[in-house]
């Protein structure tokens, strides 16, 4: 049987397709399409005014791509809230190849140099899939969610899926859209590119947040 590479991981997320494993035990994989899609609406982010004082204040050091392999990760970690995960050994290895090869990027929260908070996820064109995000302080990875809306937008990216409608993503102003709505929208931002550069440019909390306002 043909090993499932990252070419085909790639493939997958041009047609609107996702891998998953049942656990992280579990060396399957499996194909997800849901019949409804959270998207994070990249003109409209809401951040909640507390949330918009603690990114102001640069409480936590952002970066970008910084240490990829440490947020994937913290992302696989069990946590009491979150007792299995997943992210597989082939998992890993397969967004570990896809960042090498300058698909998958990643956001760091640093707080007195430890990593505190995070995200990952996968560019194509311009197009950005959000694969999943750990926090170990608070508001860590909220605030790098809101540092990666201001990037993909001043990068130009115009689709932010989310995969999944949750409350947490709800008070962002994710939209739910339908398995063929949600690909008409891939298929434009597919067809766009957006600049690596200028998403992995240094960016303060004050610039995220006038960048968002900016959209609004």
């Amino acid at each position: 049987m043909a090993t499932f590479g990252p070419d085909d991981l790639l493939d997958c997320y041009r047609r609107g397709v996702f891998p998953m494993a049942e656990s992280r035990d579990d060396d399957a994989l499996f194909l997800v399409d849901p019949e409804v899609r959270a998207v994070m609406p990249l003109d409209r982010f809401h951040v909640p005014r507390r949330l918009a004082r603690t990114v102001r204040s640069d409480a936590f050091a952002i970066t970008a791509n910084a240490d990829f392999l440490s947020v994937l990760d913290a992302c696989a970690e069990e946590t009491e809230t979150r007792p299995d995960t997943w992210i597989n050994d082939g998992v890993r290895w397969l967004y570990t190849a896809l960042h090498r090869r300058g698909y998958a990027h990643s956001i760091e929260a640093r707080r007195d140099g430890a990593l505190v908070g995070g995200l990952y996820g996968v560019a194509i064109g311009a197009a950005f899939f959000g694969e999943s995000m750990f926090s170990r302080a608070r508001d860590a990875s909220k605030v790098a969610l809101v540092h990666l809306v201001a990037r993909l937008r001043r990068a130009g990216f115009v689709l932010l899926d989310a995969q999944f409608m949750t409350d947490h993503l709800e008070q962002f102003g994710a939209n739910p859209l339908t398995r063929r709505a949600f690909r008409e929208r891939l298929d434009d931002a597919l067809a766009r590119s957006a600049s690596t550069e200028r998403f992995l440019a240094p960016l303060s909390g004050a610039q995220a947040l006038q960048s968002i306002a900016q959209m609004s």
